[in-house]
């Protein structure tokens, strides 16, 4: 496909998502891929509840659960004492049918879109095609593809950037990067091990510690568990691997044997780009904005960028209508990252990873034991991630 309503830079699966979304609403759509393939390196493994009636809504929620489950049980779990402070997310039962998270690896939520997005007509999914130039004027942009066969030029009205936190396309844009860098490194790891059967882990649990703070979450139904630890970034990358067992030997709550499957260490980002929008261009996902990943609000902010722009994008395409509904979500969904996500995400990783101070520590112990305690401030707590959504009809008016 030579043309198309709009492009996509990045098969992520805030890139497939947003493809899909759009080309169900009718919209032409082309979307490339700089890499051969799928990226499947220990990535965001958790869909929480609110998300799940917009993959419903797309068609894909059944093949979501029926490759990955179904989970409503958490815990924090305080490594010095050993304590457990479990609650589910069960509790809102009474209010949606979609009182669970599901747990699956972001490349299979993108296989999974990608596999669907094929199925339509009007679609073409390029991989080994990199963006090298954008060019924009008053009818559309000229992208420009370097594939093994050569460059070549593509036409559509819309780019969309979908290729992650060192976003090509917002490079090209010159649109700044705002906000910091983490000292730390975290290393996500997915390990076979059986957490269940130890006394005080759930299948999602925060372990609190200024040292030994981890996130222990089950990946899938055959025993790979994702653990994910910070350390000092000065510390080599290159020898992250060797140093894995000192800290299962601190994180794992037994002795008994381990099976490390992979390892991926990473650098921790809050920032968020200058503009979402420029001209023919927007920006999604982690190139949009990029977070730790304490909490798993990184994903679910560009799934909720993703979603609201499928009916925004679709009405100025297929409808004529005008193009300030764009400046409208770009501009809610920049507020929503700034305001929302990223402190949340930063006081998630504080109380987990970062908190020295031992009277502070036991301070926010006792605020997480009050509101487990809590039915009404627990339930308000899980509906927290209902402020990271821009519902279309606040942009569409």
């Amino acid at each position: 496909m030579d043309d198309a309503d709009v492009i996509v830079v990045g098969a992520g699966p805030v890139g497939l998502i947003s493809a899909l979304g759009l080309a169900r609403s009718g919209v032409r759509v082309q979307v490339l891929e700089a890499a051969p393939e799928i990226e499947d390196s220990p990535r965001a493994i958790v869909y929480h509840w609110t998300v799940l009636e917009e993959l419903d809504g797309l068609g894909i929620l059944a093949d979501v659960e029926a490759r990955g489950f179904r989970k409503d049980d958490y815990a924090y779990r305080v490594y010095a004492t050993g304590e457990s402070i479990p609650y589910s997310i069960s509790l809102l039962a009474d209010e949606t049918p979609y009182a669970y998270n599901i747990h699956l690896g972001q490349h299979e939520l993108a296989a999974i879109a990608l596999e669907h997005l094929r199925r339509l007509p009007g679609t073409d999914v390029a991989f080994g095609a990199r963006v090298s130039a954008i060019a924009q004027d008053a009818a559309g942009a000229t992208v420009t593809v370097e594939t093994a066969e050569g460059a070549r030029e593509l036409r559509a009205g819309w780019v969309l950037g979908c290729d992650g936190a060192g976003s090509t396309v917002r490079k090209l844009l010159g649109i700044p990067f705002e906000g910091f860098t983490w000292p730390e490194r975290f290393v996500a790891t997915n390990v076979h091990y059986d957490f269940e059967r130890h006394e005080g882990f759930a299948r999602a649990t925060f372990q609190i510690d200024p040292v030994h703070g981890a996130v222990i979450v089950k990946i899938d139904t055959d025993g790979l568990w994702r653990v994910t630890y910070s350390e000092d970034a000065a510390l080599p990358e290159a020898t992250v691997g060797a140093r894995v067992p000192d800290h299962f030997a601190a994180l794992m709550p037994d002795e008994e044997p381990y099976e490390l499957e992979r390892f991926s260490p990473y650098r921790m980002h809050q920032r968020a780009a200058a503009r979402f929008r420029d001209g023919r261009v927007l920006l999604a996902g982690d190139a949009a904005h990029a977070t730790n990943p304490t909490g798993g609000l990184g994903l679910t902010s560009g799934l909720f960028d993703a979603f609201a722009l499928r009916e925004a994008l679709a009405a100025v395409v297929l409808e004529g209508a005008d193009d300030a509904v764009l400046d409208r979500w770009a501009h809610e969904r920049r507020r929503v990252f700034v305001d929302v996500t990223s402190p949340a995400a930063s006081e998630n990783k504080r109380v987990l990873y970062s908190e020295p101070d031992p009277d502070r520590r036991a301070a926010d112990l006792e605020a997480i034991r009050a509101t487990v305690a809590d039915p009404d401030r627990l339930r308000e707590r899980l509906k927290f991630t209902e402020r990271l959504r821009t519902p279309a009809s606040a942009l569409l008016g």
